[in-house]
């Protein structure tokens, strides 16, 4: 039953009354009476009897599509199981809300006028007759030694398992369409997961030319509710061999599952932000598991998860040789060594060194467009007192100041407030000065240091895809970095500070995986292409960068994640609410005599947070004990709610 209450996660048996006997099968949407109330729900299996003497009849099928396959109903349980939620979370994520109209529609419909101006295409339905997929030409694998053999196992209906890392300038859409190919050439489907629209949009045109149009469908939560639900069905019925979307995608039904593959797996966005939280990348791996299916994780960086995979032999990695990885990769320096402080002694206070300055300049002259990487959206994300130097904060919430323009007046980023009359309660003074430099003001600046070049501008409000060939200066916040034809001369990541500087377990990991993926954009080496990071070249995540080495630096973060016993070498439950709260849930669990309980710390204002470490082999029975002991609170109908994440992301 769809019904958030832990205490309640388990199936109910009732009565299938003979009006509605051809209808209710596996997997379609039923409605029942519960604590009499009328409730959705799944139906999971149609049994001859029951244990139970007195049973209740259904109430109505909703429909008689059946939604919920019996291999994603399976794998819904198995993750609640993970992650120490409901299974009726879980199949809110799966089986998007139904939409009535699109379910009447007959198969092959024209998409509604409406869809042709959205960012994603319209996903496509085969259609009879249609031809099987292209053959697959492997030599877009070749830079990667066991490349062809992967692709081969795929085609021969085998399962192998890779880590991949793409390559600088690697056409990756078109290598996970050519792994997409091969599986389809053998019979089998495939489900690849990427972050965002962006990423989504290149895999399609990739698939469409690899595999002919009407072979795979689009699913994402932003295609609005009809479309959303016309891919899923389009999946569900077996109309086409290929699921490709955003983290809505990572429980798509296909048939005859034999590739699942997710792109670019640091980014944050493959995690869910509702309970019960699951991350993308470990929804597809339990899904490779239970369905004896490949799998592929890429991406130009590596996760130290990733590289869990690896060590523990689970995958096999796929890279390239050194001499493939120099030929490939454009040339990188740091401002931050000796021999550069040595000749710009102002290089390590200096926002763009003269060595950035001069790699700018002469991509310019020669004709080529220049990339330019800023951690922080906005003009003056911070502000402060020009006299002092102390924080400029909200006289009304004490939250940081920021300015919106120029010419702007200062305004809080917490309550929105504008502080035009504001004086240092420190000093008195009523100068600001900037703190931090977002996106905005650095593309101002740019384009002063440099008159007559275009200035273009990519982040979060205007997003670009590509940007044409010709001396130009983009400015553009990680992951926004749009594609230039026939690579980017140079790249310049200011602002490393701000990346690596933040209180997250993560940050040395996230800062090399945005700094290789603007990096990637840029030409090789021998074409001219730089690459200019303003950091100490000493630093363990510039040196990675340098030499394009992900695998070294993954393996260096995992080492030292098993030394302090953090994630992915150890499982962690986070538990969050009020003291109170927190405290009952823990008293309620039977916790693993191996874990070990950190905190308090602080959550927010009026919440906290512990944290409950076991061994990797103990993570299903510390899920179990916090999923029974969050039951035992909602049977009893505690007031303050609980929230509980399986190894979250953000740990601090």
């Amino acid at each position: 039953m769809d019904v958030p209450l832990p205490h309640l996660d388990r199936p109910f048996d009732y009565l299938v009354p003979a009006a509605v006997e051809t209808e209710a099968l596996p997997g379609v949407r039923v409605k029942v009476r519960f604590a009499g109330q009328l409730v959705d729900g799944w139906l999971l299996e149609r049994v001859a009897e029951s244990a139970h003497p007195r049973l209740a009849y259904l109430e109505k099928v909703v429909s008689p599509e059946q939604v919920l396959a019996p291999e994603v109903a399976r794998l819904a349980r198995v993750v609640a199981d993970r992650y120490a939620g409901n299974l009726a979370d879980v199949l809110r994520l799966a089986v998007p809300p139904r939409h009535a109209r699109v379910e009447k529609e007959p198969p092959g419909a024209p998409a509604d006028a409406a869809s042709t101006t959205q960012a994603v295409a319209e996903p496509t339905v085969a259609r009879p007759g249609a031809g099987p997929a292209p053959p697959v030409d492997p030599r877009g694998w070749r830079d990667y030694p066991a490349g062809p053999a992967f692709l081969r196992a795929l085609t021969d209906g085998r399962a192998p398992r890779a880590v991949w890392s793409a390559l600088a300038g690697e056409d990756w859409a078109a290598r996970y369409a050519d792994a997409v190919a091969a599986t389809v050439a053998g019979g089998r489907g495939a489900v690849v997961v990427v972050a965002d629209a962006g990423d989504l949009e290149r895999l399609d045109a990739a698939l469409t030319t690899a595999l002919g149009p009407g072979r795979h469908a689009c699913l994402s939560a932003a295609l609005g509710p009809a479309r959303r639900y016309r891919a899923f069905l389009t999946a569900r019925r077996g109309d086409v061999p290929v699921v490709i979307g955003t983290r809505a995608a990572m429980f798509a039904p296909v048939d005859r599952l034999g590739l699942v593959a997710i792109w670019d797996d640091g980014d944050d966005l493959h995690a869910e932000p509702r309970a019960p939280y699951p991350h993308a990348r470990e929804v597809l791996l339990t899904r490779a598991q239970l369905a004896g299916a490949a799998a592929l994780v890429g991406g130009f960086t590596r996760t130290a998860e990733a590289q869990l995979l690896v060590e523990t032999g689970w995958a096999r990695e796929v890279v390239a040789d050194r001499a493939t990885v120099r030929a490939r990769t454009p040339a990188i320096a740091p401002t931050g060594d000796d021999p550069q402080l040595a000749r710009d002694p102002g290089a390590a206070t200096a926002r763009l060194p003269s060595l950035a300055w001069t790699t700018a300049r002469d991509t310019l002259r020669a004709d080529a467009p220049v990339l330019v990487q800023v951690p922080r959206r906005g003009y003056l994300p911070s502000v402060s007192c020009a006299e002092c130097r102390a924080p400029a904060r909200c006289p009304h919430c004490a939250g940081p100041l920021a300015l919106p323009s120029a010419d702007g007046a200062p305004a809080c980023r917490w309550c929105g407030r504008i502080a035009a009359a504001y004086a240092c309660p420190e000093c008195g003074g009523r100068r600001l000065r900037a703190a931090v430099t977002g996106a905005r003001r650095t593309a101002e600046e740019l384009g002063r240091a440099f008159p007559g070049v275009p200035v273009r501008t990519s982040g979060r409000e205007e997003v670009l895809r590509t940007v044409p060939a010709g001396a130009a200066l983009v400015i553009a916040t990680p992951g926004a970095e749009p594609v230039a034809e026939g690579g980017y001369g140079s790249v310049l990541l200011l602002d490393s500070w701000a990346l690596l500087t933040r209180a997250d377990l993560r940050a040395g990991e996230e800062t090399l995986r945005r700094w290789l993926a603007a990096a990637a954009l840029a030409r090789p080496a021998p074409a001219g292409g730089r690459v200019v990071v303003v950091a100490d070249g000493a630093l363990a995540p510039v040196q990675a960068l340098l030499r394009w080495d992900p695998a070294w630096f993954a393996a260096r973060e995992l080492a030292e994640r098993r030394e302090l016993g953090f994630p992915p070498a150890m499982r962690m439950a986070s538990v969050t609410g009020s003291a109170a709260a927190v405290a009952d849930l823990l008293a309620e669990a039977r916790l693993p005599d191996d874990a070990e309980v950190l905190g308090p710390v602080p959550a927010d204002e009026e919440r906290e947070r512990m944290l409950v470490r076991v061994p990797r082999s103990r993570g299903a029975v510390l899920a179990e004990a916090l999923h029974t002991a969050a039951g035992v609170r909602s049977a009893r109908k505690a007031a303050d709610p609980v929230r509980l994440q399986v190894d979250p992301l953000s740990l601090f």
